[in-house]
């Protein structure tokens, strides 16, 4: 992970070339995120892989409930040579949670995309095949977000189906 210095330098060579597309830089833990505008997801993440990080590991959801914007994407990016890793996040609106996919230059993008799609409800514009990928294609709602419903639906087991009651009465 770039120390805190480090991720600064990383920052304004950033903003250098875009001074809109970097609103902040954390270093927590020893975990170097860089907050970007969710606009310029592809400008950065190109910059980042011109700079050694060419190796996305991971995309994932996060829901800041009640903040706004509430729902976050985090990208995990390494660099295999100098053994440094660095996360970039946006965040989206939930009015209009879109941003752009990365899967033309990230191949590996393509299923961690739908899993974000499917668990919060976040749009990745240009995806090749954004649809369901854990729930069923029919389900309503997004299960990680804060605000779905907790709870389940009530299971008929086989030995109560004659009587048409289920565990929860």
């Amino acid at each position: 992970m770039p120390d805190a210095t480090g991720l600064e330098l990383l920052a304004g060579e950033l903003r250098d070339a875009d001074d809109v597309s970097i609103l902040g830089t954390l270093h927590f833990r020893g975990q170097a995120t860089l907050l970007i505008d969710a606009g310029h997801v592809r400008a950065v993440l190109a910059r980042l892989r011109d700079q050694g990080y060419a190796h996305l590991m991971s995309v994932h959801g996060v829901d800041y409930y009640p903040e706004e914007p509430r729902l976050g994407v985090i990208y995990e990016l390494l660099d295999r040579a100098r053994r440094d890793r660095v996360r970039v996040k946006a965040r989206v609106d939930t009015a209009d949670p879109r941003i752009a996919s990365v899967t033309d230059d990230w191949p590996t993008a393509n299923h961690q995309e739908r899993e974000v799609y499917d668990m919060f409800g976040v749009l990745f514009e240009g995806h090749p095949d954004l649809r369901r990928i854990l729930m069923p294609e029919d389900y309503e709602g997004f299960p990680q977000r804060r605000d779905f419903p907790i709870g389940g639906e009530p299971v008929l087991f086989t030995k109560d189906q004659a009587l048409g009651s289920d565990y929860t009465q």
